[in-house]
């Protein structure tokens, strides 16, 4: 068995104990509290309810908890700033004193990311790599906070309109150096940087793939590496049809094939079933550099 080699890193989030990143994969949970999201729109637009998930993704073994009041997924139409705000604030403050684990606020709009660090998120994670909201990258840099860069091309609305590739590992490759070259230029440290491959984002499932096994090129960076392949449909073009609560089995494969291809953190509905994936995925990780 071959594993990419991955470096580690310490990211220091402030307040809190630096993130160690390389030694073990990181689990973050998925946290939405939207009504719409593709795969448990609605389940935690209580903010009672969400606190109660998040908790029991953190017992669960979950490292970071990713919130997001707006779904992005193919198609989806942008939400009002106010809307999110008034989404995500009360799950915020509600969370924020009980919570171990760092929260990431999952949104592309500076208002949104400067509201939820205010309120205790420390973390962002930007689907548009700062490409959205020219004041995010400026807003993240004054907070200190790290920051996700994710790829992905056009909006959530039309993204498959521009999946159109010559080579996808090596163009997402390319695209991502950009993000990371723009976040620098807005005074984002650039060790307070992660990237993200986008996994479904403006890919069409083979070109999903592609990037998923492609990952390992995102070595090259330089930057940890983050990859959300959870129940996404790309998972569906080799398993057939299955809803998004019955892509857990193929996601277990592809958080598998993420952590062997270098991968530092996976983004994950069912955090106790992947924990238990990550864990394993480590072992076979350990083994194949001693071997």
């Amino acid at each position: 068995m071959i594993a990419a080699p991955r470096r580690s890193f310490s990211l220091s989030i402030p307040g809190r104990v630096p993130l160690v990143l390389g030694p073990r994969t990181l689990v973050m949970g998925v946290l939405n509290v939207t009504p719409d999201s593709f795969s448990d729109g609605g389940l935690a637009l209580d903010p009672a309810r969400a606190v109660d998930l998040a908790l029991a993704m953190q017992s669960a073994g979950a490292d970071i908890i990713d919130l997001g009041a707006e779904s992005t997924r193919p198609g989806a139409r942008p939400v009002p700033v106010a809307e999110e705000i008034a989404r995500a604030r009360p799950v915020l403050k509600a969370l924020a004193p009980r919570l171990k684990v760092p929260i990431s606020i999952d949104t592309y709009k500076a208002a949104v990311a400067t509201m939820a660090i205010d309120e205790g998120a420390a973390m962002v994670n930007d689907i548009s790599g700062f490409d959205y909201d020219a004041a995010m990258g400026p807003a993240v840099a004054r907070s200190g906070v790290p920051a996700v860069l994710m790829h992905t091309r056009g909006r959530p609305e039309d993204m498959y309109t521009h999946a159109d590739y010559g080579n996808v590992v090596a163009e997402v490759l390319a695209d991502l150096q950009r993000c990371v070259s723009r976040a620098q230029e807005f005074g984002v440290d650039r060790r307070k940087l992660i990237v993200d491959p986008g996994l479904g984002f403006a890919k069409r499932a083979a070109q999903s793939i592609a990037a998923l096994v492609g990952l390992d090129h995102l070595a090259e960076l330089g930057l940890p590496i983050l990859i959300g392949p959870s129940r996404k449909s790309f998972l569906a073009a080799a398993t057939g049809p299955l809803s998004p609560e019955d892509r857990d089995w193929p996601t277990a494969a592809a958080v598998t094939a993420a952590i062997l291809g270098g991968a530092h953190i996976v983004r994950v509905h069912a955090v106790e079933k992947m924990v238990h994936v990550a864990r394993l995925a480590d072992a076979l990780r350990l083994a194949a550099s001693d071997s």
